[in-house]
């Protein structure tokens, strides 16, 4: 094990998950935040079922979902708030063992973090703490500054940049952002209501060019709208009563409280560099993401998870430095893609004026009858990792199983019912199908065979007609035997 610690910095869900997955694996993690306590207000609001994965590997899932609800689904709706097409989601878990989507307060997801970081001793937290210099190297010798203002010097065997949108670590390491798209300002309201709203539990998409806006429950008696503000507009001239009551429509603006009311300007960036040596970016510091896909959270979440078990796998001496190398090389694509299609469904919901709101109406007259439309839309599936050092895609295309997010099927051990990835454990395991059955072996070479009582795990491997996958840390499949 390294003598200097990892440092993290950043204790938001990112920074936070990224800790507990690094500390799972044995890894001492000093963590720093700038502010003296956790911002008290939402942001992000959306989790789904790969990224719950991720929470299961950081020990804490179990907590968020006692704090969270599943996501009905997606209505789009006209100028009016008349209903154009509606987009439904099962509240049972699914192909990765949880809800497809699932709503959640973000201060509510940080404080269960920020207990659980709290708890282990291979841990520290400190707040009101800011990095202000870094000189990379092995180690990397970091400046803090704290809260009285002096300086000190801290070595640490990595640093993680979990910093956000305005990150210091990038700034340090010179990377810059590069624009996939243009900005766009929005007004982002969250209340409260102390009766229950009579509205549809899942999220709303107001399609509508003049005043493209969304609407969704959360949790308990918090409920967010957002809306694009035109050119010039402040928060101040949209939360005027009369505004306030045609954004709110069908709900009175009396009947809620204003908790926070602001602008924010959704972008479309990715970091040119995502790596100095042993210094490394990930979630907003990396990419930032407009909110169509609810994915700006889950891809930061994703990212730790991959860095996680390959910075591990390095300070430990498995492996070389150059398996950090394919941390850019396999999570931009991936955060491109993602992007990109937030993009294309941001303009196909909002844009094309007055012909494109006639068009939307025909159109989704149409396909919101086809059932493959309808997958689609509620899907969240990630794209596939090309193939590269640690992926080896070979094989007929459509059958290639290699660069997949593993299924999570709930299976039985001895009986009792498992979540498969607590199955697994930690490092790489192998799993072939037995029958009806799943035999897996462990990266410490002990077996064990579990039920596959709904077939799913084993339908999706002979589908893919694999007598065998070897799975990574991060429950992607590495590679595929016939």
């Amino acid at each position: 094990m390294p003598a200097a610690p990892v440092l993290v910095v950043g204790a938001g869900p990112v920074g936070l998950t990224a800790a507990l997955l690094l500390a799972g694996r044995g890894l001492e993690v000093h963590v720093v935040e700038r502010h003296a306590r956790p911002y008290p207000l939402p942001r992000a609001v959306h989790l789904d079922d790969e990224v719950l994965r991720v929470l299961q590997a950081a020990g804490v899932v179990d907590d968020v979902l006692a704090r969270s609800r599943p996501m009905a689904g997606l209505r789009l709706l006209d100028g009016r708030h008349r209903v154009l097409a509606e987009f439904r989601r099962s509240p049972d878990a699914g192909l990765h063992g949880f809800p497809q989507g699932s709503l959640v307060h973000q201060p509510d997801l940080e404080a269960v973090l920020a207990a659980a970081a709290d708890a282990d001793p291979r841990i520290t937290v400190e707040r009101g703490v800011e990095l202000v210099g870094l000189t990379p190297g092995r180690p990397v010798v970091a400046t803090l500054r704290g809260p009285d203002g002096a300086n000190r010097s801290v070595r640490a065997a990595a640093v993680l940049g979990c910093d956000g949108a305005n990150s210091t670590v990038r700034t340090l390491i010179g990377a810059s952002m590069r624009p996939l798209g243009p900005p766009d300002r929005w007004l982002v309201l969250d209340v409260r209501a102390p009766e229950p709203l009579p509205v549809w539990p899942g999220v709303h998409q107001v399609c509508d060019p003049r005043r493209a806006a969304t609407f969704m429950p959360v949790t308990a008696d918090r409920y967010r709208w957002e809306c694009r503000m035109a050119p010039g507009e402040t928060v101040a001239d949209l939360t005027t009563p009369s505004a306030l009551a045609a954004l709110l429509a069908p709900v009175d603006p009396a009947a809620v409280t204003i908790e926070r009311a602001v602008e924010y300007t959704y972008r479309a960036e990715v970091a040119d560099r995502w790596r100095a040596g042993r210094v490394l970016l990930a979630g907003d510091a990396a990419h930032l993401s407009p909110p169509f896909v609810g994915q700006g959270l889950g891809l930061g979440l994703r990212d730790v998870h991959q860095l996680a078990w390959k910075l591990a796998d390095v300070l430990d001496g498995a492996a070389g430095d150059e398996v950090l190398g394919s941390y850019q090389a396999e999570r931009e694509p991936h955060a491109r893609a993602l992007i990109g299609v937030a993009r294309l469904l941001g303009r196909l919901m909002t844009g094309g004026g007055w012909a494109g709101s006639v068009l939307r109406r025909a159109v989704l007259a149409v396909v919101r009858r086809i059932p493959v439309v309808a997958r689609l839309a509620t899907d969240s599936a990630s794209p596939p990792l090309p193939a590269g050092p640690l992926v080896d895609r070979r094989g007929r295309p459509g059958r290639r199983l290699a660069g997949h997010l593993l299924p999570q099927p709930t299976v039985l051990v001895d009986g009792r019912p498992c979540r498969l990835d607590d199955v697994l454990g930690p490092g790489e395991a192998e799993i072939r199908p037995d029958g009806d059955r799943l035999v897996v072996i462990r990266a410490d070479g002990s077996e064990v065979t579990a039920d596959d009582p709904g077939g799913g795990l084993t339908g999706w491997l002979r589908h893919g007609r694999a007598s065998a996958v070897t799975v990574r840390p991060d429950r992607i499949v590495r590679s595929a035997r016939r």
